[in-house]
């Protein structure tokens, strides 16, 4: 297997472990900030997964996205349930990787406006067949705003002149 097959040098492969460690961490900070919501769900969990989709890329970003929410939901004692939740995590890091995608291909704004509104309402619409639509229209203003926060200060900080260079670890950044 040659080194590209294997996905680059050993340091390579640890130091974007370490990356993604990190945010992880911060994920795991941001899940104790909540917003307040009738299931204490929402919460600032999902920024560092925002942030490494747009620096680091779709993929980093959807797997921080998504344990993220699982942090959130355990500090909340899985309201919604563990299957429920897992659900809601996949969600999360599809929005988190649309959101990576449209930033580095597009406009930022647009991406911070469509990953709103698909974090917003659309993953909780997707809910309404299993919890009704009223805990849709209950958590609808508390994930609005969780998912602004996030995804609003994830786009300011990977908008950070050098930001990329720090974080991908060049040495002259």
């Amino acid at each position: 297997m040659t080194k590209k097959e294997a996905g680059g040098s050993p340091n390579t492969n640890v130091r974007r472990l370490v990356r993604i460690a990190l945010l992880v961490a911060l994920s795991v900070v941001g899940a104790n900030i909540k917003i307040p919501s009738i299931l204490g769900t929402p919460a600032l969990d999902s920024m560092p997964g925002y942030f490494a989709a747009a620096v680091l890329g779709g993929k980093e970003g959807a797997l921080i996205a998504a344990l993220g929410h699982m942090f959130t939901a355990l500090t909340a004692g899985f309201p919604l349930t563990v299957p429920v939740h897992l659900l809601t995590a996949a969600e999360m890091g599809i929005c988190a990787f649309v959101f990576g995608f449209l930033f580095r291909k597009t406009n930022p704004l647009i991406a911070v406006i469509i990953a709103t509104v698909l974090n917003g309402v659309g993953a909780p619409a997707s809910m309404i067949p299993i919890m009704g639509v009223g805990v849709f229209y209950a958590l609808l203003a508390p994930l609005l705003i969780a998912s602004g926060l996030n995804i609003v200060l994830a786009a300011v900080l990977a908008k950070i002149p050098g930001i990329k260079m720090v974080v991908r670890g060049h040495e002259n950044a």
